[in-house]
């Protein structure tokens, strides 16, 4: 097959489901990973997908490459994500083993929380301060320190968190797309996400409405894995995948 034929069934490929992984072009073009990564590489400085971790995305989909920092991400949509934060607080039990995710979404969980007799445990390490001061027991991951967004990541997070098992889970996230998932920027903080999730027996997202349709580098789960929370509803979303905080 010549080149330029797999590079348009890529493309119609991309056209019907806005996303693909190198594993299923291998599979559905019968190509090697390398021809696979060179034709995505080819397309993407042509300008006609957008190459990222793994595979590609159409270029309908807005790419997020970057990671923003607390303090920015804590000047973004305040009232939303307060409103968001505030439903999520409700939903906590006094029986509840909670997983918390760092983020600033999460992060306003606190501000609303009034079960103090669950227990937590977070790879935030400003949430297990404000946990701890309020006097919730709270458990904090262990592994390396990752400044941008004030979480711990990396693989001796991720087994730490494989004994648990958590009742409630609750967790930010950088993008939002029916065929990517739920995407970050870092590889190692989506192990530590996907793991955590994993192990929940109920998990919620709480993501903004500007969070929908956009695409990192890394799915950390997909999207029938947990529930979104957000503050107004979105096309192409059912009721089943998402719930409108009012």
């Amino acid at each position: 097959m010549l080149s330029e034929q797999r590079q348009a069934m890529i493309l119609q490929y991309l056209e019907e489901r806005r996303s693909v992984t190198v594993a299923e072009l291998t599979e559905f073009l019968g190509i090697s990973e390398s021809t696979a990564r060179r034709d995505i590489t080819v397309l993407d400085k042509a300008g006609k997908l957008v190459k990222v971790f793994g595979g590609a995305v159409a270029l309908e989909s807005h790419y997020l490459a970057q990671e923003p920092t607390v303090a920015q991400k804590s000047e973004e949509n305040q009232e939303e994500k307060q409103r968001i934060a505030r439903y999520a607080a409700s939903l906590v039990g006094p029986e509840d083993f909670v997983y918390l995710d760092a983020g600033t979404t999460t992060g306003y969980m606190l501000d609303f929380l009034e079960e103090k007799d669950a227990v937590f445990v977070t790879n935030a390490v400003a949430h297990a301060q404000r946990l701890a001061a309020m006097g919730c027991r709270v458990l904090l991951v262990g592994g390396t320190l990752k400044a941008a967004t004030e979480a711990v990541v990396g693989a001796s997070a991720a087994r730490m968190l494989r004994d648990y098992h958590f009742t409630k889970g609750f967790f930010g996230t950088n993008g939002v797309s029916r065929e990517a998932g739920f995407t970050t920027p870092d590889v190692n903080e989506a192990l530590v996400k996907r793991t955590a999730l994993e192990q929940c027996r109920r998990a919620y997202v709480l993501a903004d409405h500007t969070k929908f349709q956009v695409v990192s580098a890394v799915t950390f789960a997909s999207l029938e894995a947990a529930l979104v929370l957000t503050d107004n509803s979105q096309e192409g979303f059912e009721e089943a995948d998402v719930t409108v905080c009012q």
